[in-house]
């Protein structure tokens, strides 16, 4: 029993020692982060805007036009690049997917009108000479539907350089500010709605 009530008591004891301490730690750590935001906040305002480049928005799409994801890389959006590829990469495999079908299913229908025989193990043998024009238009549709659709996606990675390089040099410090107020009205409950334009030298 003595024992027991020992345990209990040297549990108890290290709870509160460990609660205790966690408080002294927890007002440390709010002061040294109070202080750490004091100083940044200078940081801001003595910080200059980067020169305003005229070029390099056209630098950026010509790099992407060059080697898609170049561009993305130039600007710094460096998780864009698998995006880039990865699109790129979708299109050019649906197209060459649609090129051997077609190509399969023209193949076999100039074999049959050339009077070969038709193969049993082949699976396009049980199709009529319909059926396989058919097939035929469906293949070459969707691939020229896939080039399109590449081609699409090239020029979104150019655009898509070109808007970022030119938002990155866009001014967004708070000396200039414009925004959109809804006070209410203490005496009749209604919203007042109204803009301020705020300008610090």
């Amino acid at each position: 029993m003595k024992t027991k009530s020992f345990y209990i008591i040297l549990f108890l004891f290290f709870c509160v020692h460990s609660i205790f301490s966690q408080e002294e730690n927890e007002n440390e750590e709010l002061k040294v982060v109070t202080e750490e935001v004091a100083v940044k906040k200078k940081k801001k305002k003595n910080q200059k805007l980067r020169p305003y480049e005229p070029l390099a928005p056209a630098r950026a799409a010509f790099y992407s036009a060059i080697l898609p994801g170049l561009g993305q890389a130039h600007t710094g959006k460096y998780w864009k690049i698998p995006i880039v590829y990865g699109a790129l990469g979708a299109g050019i495999y649906y197209y060459k997917f649609n090129n051997d079908l077609y190509t399969e299913a023209r193949d076999f229908y100039k074999s049959r009108l050339a009077g070969v025989p038709d193969d049993p193990t082949n699976r396009l043998s049980v199709l009529t000479n319909e059926q396989l024009i058919d097939r035929q238009r469906r293949f070459r549709k969707d691939q020229e539907l896939s080039i399109m659709i590449t081609v699409g996606l090239y020029v979104l990675n150019i655009i898509d350089a070109n808007v970022t390089a030119h938002l990155q040099q866009f001014n967004v410090s708070k000396d200039l500010s414009f925004k959109p107020k809804v006070n209410f009205n203490e005496l009749g409950g209604k919203p007042n709605y109204g803009m301020s334009l705020n300008y610090s030298f």
